[in-house]
């Protein structure tokens, strides 16, 4: 394969198109754009072959353009290993040949099924490697001559062999005959033409036929629940052709257990209690089960409901250790549970449909259905809690997660369903929000997690070797079909306001209350960033009211609201100190727009993922996230995009320059509560500015004169807007929240801020279709 032929290749759970300059994993799209996807493209073109740096330089790096040629290099091939989950230690993609270059080392599969370096078929140009005859009539005289691949072949005379005819009617008959061999040679070219491009035609047919069959089909995500009452925890049916999940209704007329079939709209209410929650298919597909919890004793009590088609239902739990009871002609079998009491909702049923997984106490117990032996399988640490199991496909392993007591980090551990050990997969610093689900092969694992910031879905391997690549950045409890390629999920929905607080420093925090500014401005969690300008004037902030996440501009109170842009996916707005530009970002790109409109101008491309801009006091620098080293640090460079610079080493994301210019406040990292850190704007020292302030996000703390501004837990009752105070070093609280946000811009002298907080909100169940 040449560097320059366009198309899919594929290579371990990874296909590239080198065409469009996409790349997908399991059929979920990666980002890599840039220089590290031209890096790939180069190696792919030859597999196993040293791919010298020079000769990468040339290809990227043209012209006089060395001056950061190494680092550069260096960054691209960082960002590539990280996107292929692989390691320069340990490689199983790309090898680093030291002070060479580097080496694809995977075998590389074009779609069609060639492997990349064997040759296809060849052009009708390439075609004639025999020697074929030609033959012509020049003045009487017949000239034989031999070619190869249209070329003349020349004798050791370096002429052609000749054969002159010297009888005259030989020489007629022979001149007829030469005619009617041109007619016959030309019938025979015209019908040879026609096969070839026939031929060539038949053959792109079938390789473009090939190609749609090993493509994998475009994945389709729709709402599989629209109902107005919420909806969650969905579970498929062995088949994959149904999905169970629980309806929190106004009443037990639409509350409790309900069934979806994938081929109608229709539902099936299976039970009416709306502490229904949790359900899980048996492997036979007959029975439904599910947790019912008690409100009065404020714990739950095991159920299970059969059959689907028949009017008689069985109710599995564990109250009183009776035998059975009927109620509401219903029969119920109430189960042993050797006095062990479930502490969570969430469990897992066998694949031999033999024994269920639950928690109890803070450990992981097994249920035999056959003679309701109880087992505990985990022991955990009186300090933390194991819950929420999940069977592999085998049934061979379990999956749990261990918290420890509301603290991060959590864990996921896995551990042999007979017994024994378990082993660390996953810890995740922002939390874990529900169990962790197989994927059918059992050799990858879903999650759910708030690390990008919001809940989403991440997959990793269950051995815990693969760094974990997010499948999307909305959804949370995951549920997979054993068959069908279906993923569903649950994912909030709500529209977001804007509103605004006058604080009360001092003794009375709680003398103003906050009021709406802004209305709906998106609906969905990813707005709206507000911003008031450092001239008090102007307020801005994202909103998807036009159909597409942009920045708008109104003016302070929200009154003559202006689109500034109309790009898409845009976030994360932030004023010039003159109140004049903008600078945001858009899918790892940053820009800067003016504030009366016009064309964005682009500061940092999408070679890596550059988010979450700032401006320096003076204007004179733009402060930005950025992955290009490998690990997400602080970089500043001119709004025009020059002089890129790293300022800090060991993490940092959202950065605020001080009032003074003195200093870089930032957070730690991006996941939940980070910690602020600071270091001089030249670079330096990297230290904790204080353990007392810890915003609920990266986004939702600002510098104002004199100190810092966050929101978060008031460590009692309602969240509040704290104040750090630069010169003492306290804390105090200045206004009441109702919910924590997301977001808190502040005016410059921090008497105002303002904040995200949702208007009507509720979960729905999504549906991926081809899910790999």
């Amino acid at each position: 394969m040449s560097d320059t032929r366009p198309g899919r290749v594929r290579f371990g759970p990874y296909e590239a198109d080198l065409h469009t300059h996409e790349l997908w994993k399991f059929g979920i799209k990666v980002k890599l754009v840039g220089q590290p996807f031209e890096v790939l493209a180069i190696l792919l073109s030859k597999p196993g072959e040293l791919v010298t740096r020079e000769a990468l330089r040339d290809r990227l790096w043209p012209g006089d353009t060395y001056v950061d040629f190494n680092h550069g290099l260096n960054a691209a091939v960082n960002r590539l290993r990280e996107a292929l989950s692989d390691s320069a230690d340990e490689p199983r993609y790309v090898e680093t040949l030291p002070r060479r270059g580097y080496r694809f080392i995977a075998e590389v599969e074009r779609l069609s099924g060639e492997k990349v370096g064997e040759r296809t078929a060849p052009p009708p140009s390439e075609m004639s490697s025999e020697p074929v005859a030609s033959s012509g009539i020049s003045n009487g005289m017949v000239q034989s001559t031999v070619g190869v691949a249209g070329f003349t072949q020349v004798g050791a005379s370096a002429q052609p062999e000749t054969l002159e005819v010297r009888d005259d009617r030989a020489a007629e008959l022979q001149k007829a005959g030469g005619h009617r061999r041109l007619l016959v040679g030309g019938i025979l070219l015209l019908v040879i033409a026609f096969g070839a491009m026939l031929g060539l035609l038949l053959r792109e047919v079938y390789l473009a036929k090939m190609a749609s069959r090993e493509a994998p089909a475009a994945q389709r995500i729709q709402p599989l629940t629209t109902l107005t009452d919420e909806t969650n925890e969905p579970a498929f049916s062995p088949d994959g052709n149904f999905v169970a999940f629980h309806r929190a209704g106004t009443s037990p007329a639409n509350s409790g257990i309900f069934v979806r079939s994938l081929a109608s709209d229709q539902l099936l209410q299976l039970t009416s209690n709306p502490g229904d929650e949790f359900p899980v298919w048996s492997p036979d597909g007959q029975t439904v089960a599910f947790a019912r919890f008690n409100q009065e004793d404020r714990a739950y009590v095991w159920f299970y409901r059969v059959p689907l088609a028949r009017a008689q239902a069985h109710v599995l739990y564990k109250e009183n250790q009776e035998l059975s009871v009927t109620v509401g002609g219903m029969e119920e079998r109430k189960i042993d549970t050797g006095g062990v009491t479930p502490t969570r909702g969430e469990f897992d049923w066998s694949p031999d449909g033999k024994t269920i997984a639950f928690s109890g106490g803070n450990s992981i117990f097994l249920l035999s259905l056959e003679n309701h032996a109880v087992m505990c399988l985990t022991n955990a640490p009186s300090s933390v809690q194991d819950g929420e199991p999940a069977f592999s496909p085998d049934g061979k392993t379990l999956l749990f997660i261990r918290r420890n007591q509301g603290r991060t980090p959590d864990q996921i551990f896995s551990i042999p369903a007979a017994g024994g050990d378990p082993s660390a997969v996953w810890s995740d610093e922002a939390g874990l929000l529900s169990p962790a689900r197989w994927l059918p092969d059992g050799q990858s694992i879903v999650f759910s997690s708030s690390r990008g910031s919001h809940p989403g879905l991440w997959r990793t391997s269950p051995d815990g070797k693969e760094p974990p690549t997010q499948i999307n950045d909305s959804g949370w409890y995951p549920a997979i079909s054993r068959r069908g390629y279906r993923l569903a999920y649950q994912r909030e929905s709500r529209g977001l306001n804007i509103w605004e607080l006058e604080l009360a420093p001092g003794s009375r925090p709680l003398a103003n209350k906050p009021r709406v500014l802004v209305p709906s401005t998106s609906q969905t969690d990813q707005g709206p960033g507000p911003q008031i300008s450092p001239d008090g004037k102007k307020l801005v902030y994202m909103s998807d009211r036009s159909g597409t996440m942009e920045i708008w501009v109104s003016d302070r109170d929200g009154s003559n609201p202006i689109q500034l842009t109309a790009l898409g996916h845009t976030g994360t707005p932030r004023w010039s100190p003159d109140s004049q530009r903008i600078v945001f970002d858009r899918q790892g790109s940053i820009f800067v727009v003016g504030v009366q409109g016009g064309a964005p101008v682009l500061v940092s491309p999408a070679n890596f993922d550059n988010e979450c801009a700032s401006w320096s006091v003076d204007g004179k620098w733009v402060y930005f996230a950025s992955s290009r080293t490998g690990a997400t640090q602080a970089w500043k460079a001119h709004p025009d995009g020059s002089q890129p610079t790293q300022i800090t080493w060991k993490g940092g994301h959202a950065a605020l320059e001080s009032f003074d210019g003195k200093f870089l406040y930032y957070a730690k990292n991006q996941y939940a509560a980070p910690e602020i850190w600071q270091v001089p704007v030249e670079g330096g020292a990297e230290t904790l500015m204080s353990p007392l302030v810890r915003p609920a996000s990266w986004a939702s703390w600002a510098v104002v004169d004199g100190g810092i501004l966050f929101a978060g837990s008031s460590g009692r009752g309602n969240p509040a807007v704290s104040f750090f105070d630069f010169a003492t070093h306290r804390v105090t609280i200045v206004g009441v929240l109702n919910t924590v946000p997301f977001w808190l811009g502040a005016s410059h002298d921090g008497k105002t801020v303002v904040f995200d907080q949702p208007g009507s909100e509720q979960d729905q169940v999504m549906l991926v279709e081809n899910f790999r």
